[in-house]
């Protein structure tokens, strides 16, 4: 159900090859949610320039269902730009990240949604 997708130049080449399973337990543990719903995916050697340079940039976006909002996203950020400074090389000062809520209505699974799934 949550999905952390990271678009970067940074280059294949340069992306370790654990970090989507490395990553998705920090997921799992920020958003309070079970690690089997989790997904992080890295799409590098994006063509991408952030403020006029292509220094490593990156851009992302975290979907869940629940467990985001202005607080709790104070404190996702912290954790996943951290994740992603340290494993991928981008400052935090080169990447935005996008917190989306998703309605149980809007995210499907097992050929239905979640909002089927969870009544």
């Amino acid at each position: 159900m949550p999905h952390f997708r990271i678009e970067t130049y940074v280059p294949k080449s340069q992306i370790p090859p654990d970090f989507v399973t490395k990553a998705v337990p920090i997921l799992a543990k920020a958003l309070g949610k079970p690690e089997p719903y989790c997904v992080v995916s890295v799409i590098p050697d994006v063509p991408m320039s952030f403020g006029g340079t292509t220094e490593p940039c990156a851009i992302a976006n975290l979907m869940s269902i629940g467990a985001l909002g202005v607080e709790q996203n104070k404190k996702h950020a912290k954790v996943l730009f951290n994740l992603v400074e340290q494993e991928l090389g981008v400052k935090s000062d080169r990447m935005y990240i996008t917190f989306q809520d998703e309605p149980t209505g809007n995210v499907g699974f097992k050929g239905t949604t979640f909002h089927a799934i969870f009544g």
